[in-house]
């Protein structure tokens, strides 16, 4: 193998990128697979689950390895996804033109690196053959900086910090602009990133300074407009011309854009072989853990990402489009999913699968549903005349986050993440919970998850989550699946509307997906609440601008969940019959 280190790439204003080539030792032409990284092209070469560089060199590939506009070693500023679509075609075509390359191109990588993938292939440059993104998003609102019109607090404060900041620091210290003083001073910041997500406001944190200036930018958009819209793949589906192997997990942060980038392609793709080229594979993973072992749950060995041999998907993927292999792709379904609760894998026809049934599961209680221990019940027959469940949320107090999507400190180890037991937040008195009566039977549950609530508030604006347990014997309760909507998102990400004190509201929570087994002597269980901090940040209710009140500005708000038969809260499960 020969590699070559710092290979400048001129984009079309003169920058240059700089870029690591591995290639084999031989005179022979070879496929491109490229991945545009902003965390370093020194660490890109590392072998891991999602993708090996030296694998796939073995297989017969030049790996293209390049540091994005403003990092590491590449010249420019750095601006999240901005610059990624022009950089990323640019870089596409210089690939194809090389004396080592076929002049065919594939694009891989995870998380910001399947985000260069997606916009690049939004301007269809002729040399890219597919690409393969992994755990990765469709848009950089919906699931990346907000989700429901709250702001991802959890995952943006510790990226902004820890993948990026750290990056700048490192860089200009290498250029004489910072000192190992500096440095210190960001790692201690780091440390301490609990105290940071309690501090407000939330903008203008003098930690970040000018380090990641974007921060207050994604702040200072809380609503899906143009600064958006101005990035947003799935604005362009239809240029995209490509196939994409989409890989994501049930407990991932961008789970929604994952699936999401599987579906609008398929129906908005901008050729016949991109529609008919997406697959999909969903894994028993989080954000950052892909083992599928978790401090609190085991999914067997076979649930990994090493397990599934991710990068041998990938190389199969590639050679199929890139060398014309018949690796037998084409005649396998293009779904696979790995159920949890009978924890194994399933190759399907579609997503959401074709045999669904949305089942709804009615809100109940005589109004005490307040903690676990209260009297909610959950079933599939309508309510009738019952009171409504009443609770306080108060900032100064909001529901800690235990497990699920999130990306916090101790994120690589699934520390913070995936499945925990919610006994913690089920104790207290503002998360109402609803239960089954323990299950016959099995009951799978795979597929989009929604919750329809009819909802009151004193605030003119709060938030209202919700969450899908599974109850074991035992009593131990696990989550799988949760959402939140801010209310004055609830009709549109784009114009939010207030509430009126007291009116009752339909809203929808959406809780992404899942799939899950609930075994036979098992509850189904929902949490519903308003609050989940620090993964999302915490509603001020005042209806003011959220970025940037401070801890004075903070109103407790008394919110009501109405389950009768006008008003019939619900959840709707996919269940699929076996």
């Amino acid at each position: 193998m020969i590699i070559e280190k710092n290979v400048p790439v001129p984009m079309n204003d003169g920058v240059n990128l700089l870029a690591d080539v591995y290639r084999p030792a031989t005179s022979e032409p070879y496929p491109v697979l490229l991945t545009r990284l902003p965390y370093d092209k020194e660490v890109g070469a590392m072998v891991n689950g999602i993708f090996d560089v030296l694998r796939a060199v073995q297989a017969g590939y030049v790996v293209v390895v390049q540091d994005t506009r403003g990092r590491y070693a590449s010249e420019g500023d750095f601006n999240p996804f901005f610059e990624e679509a022009e950089d990323g075609a640019s870089t596409i075509a210089w690939a194809a033109a090389q004396p080592w390359s076929t002049g065919a191109v594939g694009m891989f990588g995870a998380s910001y690196i399947g985000a260069t993938q997606w916009t690049a292939a939004t301007k269809a440059p002729p040399a890219l053959r597919a690409i393969a993104p992994v755990v990765t998003t469709d848009q950089y609102y919906e699931s990346w900086a907000y989700q429901g019109g709250a702001f991802q607090l959890g995952f943006n404060l510790h990226w902004a910090f820890m993948s990026l900041a750290l990056g700048e620091v490192s860089r200009r210290m290498g250029n004489g602009a910072a000192t190992p003083e500096d440095l210190a001073a960001l790692i201690a910041a780091v440390d301490n990133n609990d105290e940071m997500y309690h501090r407000l406001p939330l903008r203008a944190l003098r930690e970040l300074g000018d380090l990641a200036p974007y921060y207050d930018a994604w702040l200072d958009h809380p609503s899906y407009d143009e600064f958006w819209t101005a990035t947003a793949p799935r604005e362009s589906f239809g240029d995209v011309v490509v196939p994409a192997l989409n890989v994501g997990g049930w407990y991932d942060i961008f789970l929604k854009g994952t699936l999401a980038n599987y579906v609008g392609m398929k129906q908005r793709g901008g050729s016949e072989q991109a529609r008919r080229g997406q697959r999909l594979v969903i894994g028993p993973w989080a954000h950052g853990a892909s083992t599928g072992w978790f401090p609190e749950r085991s999914f067997g060995f076979r649930a990994g990402m090493e397990a599934a041999d991710i990068t041998g998907l990938q190389l199969r993927w590639f050679d199929w489009l890139l060398k014309g292999a018949d690796t037998g792709l084409a005649d396998e379904k293009p779904v696979r999913l790995f159920v949890m609760g009978v924890n194994e894998w399933r190759d399907v026809d579609d997503w959401p699968l074709p045999d669904t049934r949305y089942v709804d599961y009615f809100l109940h209680s005589g109004g005490g549903a307040n903690a676990a221990a209260g009297d909610g019940r959950l079933s599939t027959e309508a309510p009738g005349d019952e009171p409504e469940d009443v609770y306080v949320y108060d900032p100064l107090h909001p529901v800690p986050t235990t497990g699920g999507a999130t990306f916090l400190p101790g994120l690589f180890i699934g520390a913070n993440a995936g499945p925990r037991d919610q006994s913690g937040p089920e104790s207290r008195p503002d998360v109402l919970c609803y239960t089954t009566e323990p299950l016959a039977g099995p009951v799978e549950v795979v597929g989009p998850v929604k919750l329809v609530l009819h909802v009151s508030s004193s605030a003119p604006d709060t938030d209202f989550t919700g969450k899908l347990v599974d109850v074991g014997p035992d009593g131990r309760p696990v989550n799988l699946a949760d959402g939140i909507v801010r209310a004055r998102y609830r009709e549109s990400l784009s114009n939010p509307s207030f509430l009126e004190p007291g009116q009752t509201y339909e809203i929808t929570v959406d809780l992404v997906a899942t799939a899950n087994v609930f075994a036979a002597g098992h509850r189904i269980r929902l949490e519903v609440s308003s609050s989940n901090f620090p993964r999302f940040d915490r509603n001020t209710n005042t209806g003011g601008t959220i970025a940037t009140e401070v801890e004075a500005d903070l109103r407790q708000a008394v919110n009501r969940v109405h389950h009768r038969g006008s008003l019939p809260s619900r959840l709707v499960l996919p269940i699929v019959p076996r």
